[in-house]
């Protein structure tokens, strides 16, 4: 009689994880669906009812998994309209700004790209999907470390973080084609205007303190011509002294 029950409570246990894996799979079936679902219409009613036209960036904005650049607690609102703390003081960037910096770079798919913020590294995925290469540097060296983990195993492969100063940029990289600044200095550095690419360099930046304006500066030569897109509210770029 024993041998029996000891078999009936094995059968019970047996069909209780079963129940339980596939209650699983169904729920992230079901909750894959769902940030996909979120994602499609995070594109289509932040970004591309804003005026974001370029079908690469509109695909790239699709492609890339926003919940997984942002911390556990945060994946319900990954797709909201609005920036999210990622740690250390910082922000992942509203998707409608993201998308609109990205399309103000006009890639092409042959670029070299400097990202000064790499934050949790989510500006950088979607760079490298529209680019040739990303360099990004990320002044929180925690946040760098995790963006540079996250985006190896997402497999993202042409994009390089590297702990340092943004002000300083990455000279030995240089020239860059584009250069996209995701923090607000009070003016562009001298230092990342001269790793601009001569002919037709593009630099895309929040710029100011607390008044924040969205620019586009394209390089000729020694001119450097500067258009101002909107206004914005970014945290501070840090020097390394800070």
């Amino acid at each position: 009689m024993n041998w029996q029950i000891t078999t009936v409570i094995f059968i019970l246990i047996a069909v209780a994880i079963a129940f339980v894996s596939l209650f699983n799979v169904a729920f992230n079936d079901v909750k894959g669906e769902s940030l996909q679902q979120l994602r499609e219409l995070m594109v289509k009613k932040q970004i591309e009812a804003r005026g974001i036209r370029d079908p690469r960036v509109l695909q790239a904005m699709l492609q890339v998994e926003r919940h997984k650049f942002v911390p556990e607690l945060s994946i319900p609102q990954a797709y909201e309209d609005h920036p999210l703390p990622i740690g250390y003081g910082q922000t992942i960037s509203q998707p409608y700004i993201v998308a609109l910096m990205t399309e103000l770079c006009e890639l092409d798919g042959s670029e070299k790209v400097l990202e000064i913020g790499t934050g949790s590294g989510y500006q950088a995925a979607i760079l490298s999907l529209l680019s040739k290469e990303v360099f990004t540097i990320e002044i929180v060296e925690p946040l760098g470390k995790q963006a540079a983990l996250r985006l190896k195993s997402l497999g993202y492969k042409n994009v390089t973080v590297k702990i340092g100063d943004g002000y300083k940029g990455w000279p030995q990289h240089a020239p860059f084609d584009v250069i996209m600044l995701t923090a607000a200095p009070p003016s562009v550095p001298d230092a990342l205007l001269n790793q601009l690419k001569e002919d037709g360099g593009i630099l895309v930046a929040p710029v100011g303190d607390y008044h924040q304006e969205l620019v586009k500066i394209v390089r000729n030569g020694n001119n450097y011509s500067q258009k101002v897109i909107t206004y914005v509210r970014f945290v501070p770029m840090v020097p390394a002294n800070e």
